[in-house]
């Protein structure tokens, strides 16, 4: 609740908290995005978790709130792809509550008293929302203050503001603490397992091997059909789940600006230099010609100057006009008008007294315009007649600052709004005034200033770059003789004597997209795709600065994917089956050491003799990754005897087992060391507990029916 905090961001209004705990920080880290602007109401509910139903209601009202609180913090109102994202991040939420409140149900965690809400309010423990309010810590003992947090809630409670932003949360924070805990204790290192992991790394084998290289058998040699490829989808089916979707692929025509568009933007400035540098009325003229940089009757230092060729303009004659030039950062052509320079500080150091006519927290009025400049005049003459600034700031201040006198610390130019900005870095240190901002009356008084240095008054006015009528036509125009060819073949065919562009595009666009391979608001495009027909091809679609035509390329149903979508990812596998059925069957029954290698004119290897192979690692020196051979490496029954061949990860392999042997017991402070990391590297999995709960439930999402 601190107002100077506001000032800093240069005017965001004050709320009392915006609570954000652990909870959703904690399972929604890989929460996509979302927004909030409705297309329609086709629907009365935004979806069902485990058949409960989320109200569509339910969800705009959660969703208003968030953006709110964001434009709160920030002072800017969400627009754009943000939007979708916050539309992302309280679905997400509202799945991860139902979900727990649920699982927490079932196992009796669930009840909160009140008594232990009244203690986690009044306490300093992080989970306490109102502990991180300095505002409401008492000076003197740096705890929270009784009283103020009594005030803050009753406050709450007015504005029905109590359970969203303070019991809801930290109700359902402590439930889930409840359950981390639970789960936490249920880690588990049994014996039985130690000894295994133990034999694991103490045991090692030394091995004579054959191995045949599926390198050996060109691939091209090696048809796949898709019965093949889908043959293997179904013995591993949980590998090759996909979700419902759209394939598509579109062409992109760019609306960027022709050099055409350059030149006349560079030609529309040069024509004002002439009478630019005439005019005495300077934010009249940057007014008049609708340039985007704003005139600043003020002086900038040199670092937050508008123009990279600021050493440049200040070397000219007072009143000159420098320019044109290019400025990447607007994409503009730039006059720069130089009006003089003079000395400010660096940094100021300074306090003040707010006195406001409305509470900043209820909105509600406490005293008129004409009672609050009354009021901080009086307080200004009481501190030039020689009061203590502090102990008038600690009484009337309405700022957190006043538990320390007022005290604003240190800060830079431009962190301040504007009006509070000017009197600290244009007056004098020691200077006193009343100053009104959007906050209220300020009594402020400049404590230091420090680094004083040159700053610069320079007027500019600019010529953005824009896309002319024609250029967007002549996009359109092609876009529509592109989208003229309503098949596959006819349209990639035209595309390509075209020169058409034709971007990457994602595996899968999900119904709930809002972004197709970084085009942004992209929900145009997408809701096309979800109404289309197998091989429809769209109508243009403007998306930002490009005109978009695309082609239905495959409807995806939730369930396995197939042939069409799997073979990249598939084909290799199934290549390497066929691969390893050639080269046994050649090898034939039984195949010795010997045998194997004259077959394929092979060397018989050794590994192991270094006691580097060992049952936990599937790496081999000389081989490489391969855990069947590591496996087979501590098969007893093949100890000096050749196993049958088989297919590994790069090869067919025929191996002996030579021997294996044991290393000595590792010492009881090692083996403390190797419990340790296993059972934190056990807590670390089933810490993940929310996806496996998330991964059970039946989510249905309906806001595509919505949005």
């Amino acid at each position: 609740m601190q107002i100077i905090q506001n000032i800093r961001e240069k005017g965001a209004a004050i709320v009392i908290a915006v609570i954000t705990l652990s909870l959703i920080g904690f399972i929604l880290m890989d929460a996509q995005q979302g927004g909030s602007q409705l297309f329609g109401a086709l629907s009365s509910n935004a979806g069902e978790v485990n058949g409960k139903v989320i109200e569509i209601n339910e969800f705009n009202n959660k969703v208003r709130e968030a953006e709110f609180n964001e434009e709160q913090r920030s002072g800017q109102k969400p627009d754009g792809v943000r939007v979708y994202q916050i539309r992302d991040q309280v679905w997400n939420q509202l799945i991860a509550e139902h979900i727990f409140d649920e699982e927490a149900t079932k196992l009796g965690i669930n009840r909160f008293t009140s008594r232990e809400l009244e203690s986690i309010l009044l306490s300093n423990d992080a989970m306490n929302p109102l502990a991180q309010e300095q505002s409401l810590i008492d000076p003197v003992t740096r705890k929270l203050d009784p009283v103020k947090v009594d005030k803050v809630i009753k406050d709450l409670k007015q504005r029905e503001l109590l359970d969203a932003q303070i019991i809801n949360p930290i109700t359902l924070n402590t439930k889930v603490n409840r359950y981390s805990s639970m789960i936490s204790g249920s880690a588990y290192y049994p014996t039985w397992m130690q000894k295994r992991d133990q034999a694991a790394t103490k045991n090692f084998a030394s091995i004579s091997y054959v191995n045949i290289p599926y390198t050996d058998i060109q691939d091209n040699t090696i048809k796949v059909s898709d019965e093949e490829i889908n043959a293997y989808i179904n013995k591993n089916k949980e590998l090759y789940k996909q979700e419902a979707g759209r394939i598509i692929t579109y062409y992109s025509f760019e609306l960027t600006p022709l050099k055409e568009d350059s030149a006349a933007a560079l030609n529309s400035i040069q024509q004002l230099v002439g009478e630019f540098q005439s005019d005495t009325n300077n934010a009249a003229f940057v007014a008049r010609y609708g340039s985007t940089i704003d005139f600043q009757d003020k002086y900038i230092p040199k670092a937050q100057s508008a123009s990279p060729y600021l050493d440049t303009i200040i070397t000219r004659p007072l009143g000159s006009v420098f320019g044109p030039y290019y400025d990447a950062a607007r994409n503009s052509y730039v006059i720069a008008k130089y009006l003089g320079s003079k000395a400010v500080p660096d940094s100021v150091k300074a306090r003040h007294i707010l006195i406001i006519t409305n509470d900043m927290n209820s909105g509600q009025q406490v005293r008129d315009d004409a009672a609050a400049k009354k009021l901080a005049d009086s307080l200004l003459e009481a501190v030039k007649a020689g009061s203590d600034f502090a102990a008038l700031a600690m009484q009337f201040s309405a700022d957190g600052s006043k538990d320390k006198g007022g005290d604003l610390g240190t800060f830079g130019f431009g962190t301040m709004v504007p009006e509070f900005n000017d009197f600290c870095f244009y007056q004098q240190t020691g200077e006193r005034a009343v100053v009104k901002t959007q906050f209220g009356y300020h009594v402020i008084e400049i404590n230091s200033q420090k680094d004083i240095k040159p700053a610069y008054k320079i007027a500019y006015v600019n010529r953005e770059i824009f896309a002319s009528d024609e250029t967007v036509n002549k996009a359109n125009i092609a876009a529509t003789k592109l989208s003229a060819n309503k098949d596959a073949k006819s349209l990639a065919e035209y595309a390509k004597k075209n020169n058409v562009k034709n971007p990457s595009t994602p595996p899968l666009v999900k119904e709930s997209d809002y972004m197709i391979a970084g085009m942004e608001e992209a929900r145009t495009l997408v809701r096309w795709a979800f109404e289309a027909k197998q091989g429809d091809v769209s109508d243009p679609i403007t998306i930002g600065n490009q005109v978009i035509v695309a082609i239905l390329d495959k409807v995806l149903t939730e369930g396995v994917q197939d042939a069409s979508i799997a073979r990249a990812a598939v084909e290799p596998m199934v290549r390497k089956e066929k691969k390893t059925e050639m080269i046994l069957k050649k090898l034939g029954n039984n195949p010795t050491l010997e045998s194997a290698a004259a077959a394929y004119n092979k060397q018989i290897l050794q590994a192991g003799l270094d006691s580097s192979l060992v049952f936990s690692s599937p790496f081999i020196t000389g081989i490489g990754m391969e855990a069947k051979v590591a496996g087979a490496a501590f098969n007893k029954s093949l100890l000096g005897k050749t196993s049958p061949a088989f297919g590994g990860t790069n090869g067919v392999y025929v191996i002996k087992v030579n021997s294996i042997g044991q290393k000595p017991a590792d010492s009881q402070d090692l083996l403390q060391q190797q419990y340790n990391q296993k059972m934190g590297s056990i807590k670390a999995q089933i810490n993940n507990w929310y996806e496996g709960l998330k991964k059970l439930a039946d989510i249905e999402d309906n806001r595509s029916n919505v949005y």
